[in-house]
């Protein structure tokens, strides 16, 4: 399963211009792959032949009340784009989530991507009112 979810990342990354190389990728999905309780790695359809994968990460929230998920990464291959898959997968991931007491599910979106922006909405995301979010590289 690993090879199959590092092989979907290395293609999303790709797509997406996003920096990082495999040992990155190896380093960030292992843990996940390997059952941590501070997130989550699922494929999309067959096993043998996924059609994307879903990436949550989990945090405490006192706003919220307890735990929450980070969306962090969910890819669809180009092929099987437009059809309702995304969609369909997300809705059930923040679901079952919801049954095992998550408060809310975040995501970070890029200020120019309007696709995005519209799946996000359609699986339930609402913008909010809220700070710039700003990082402390440690």
């Amino acid at each position: 399963m690993a090879d199959r979810v590092l092989a979907l990342m290395a293609r999303y990354h790709e797509e997406s211009g996003l920096p990082f190389d495999d040992a990155h990728r190896a380093m960030v999905a292992g843990p996940l792959l390997d059952g941590s309780p501070l997130g989550a790695i699922w494929l999309i359809g067959p096993a043998r032949a996924p059609l994307g994968y879903v990436t949550v990460t989990f945090g405490w929230s006192v706003p919220h009340g307890g735990l929450v998920g980070w969306l962090e990464e969910v890819f669809i291959r180009p092929s099987v784009r437009g059809r309702g898959i995304g969609t369909e997968v997300l809705h059930a991931v923040t679901v079952n989530l919801q049954r095992a007491q998550l408060q809310a599910m975040h995501v970070i979106l890029p200020n120019d991507d309007a696709g995005l922006a519209r799946f996000c909405t359609r699986t339930g995301f609402r913008s909010v009112p809220s700070p710039r979010m700003m990082t402390d590289p440690l």
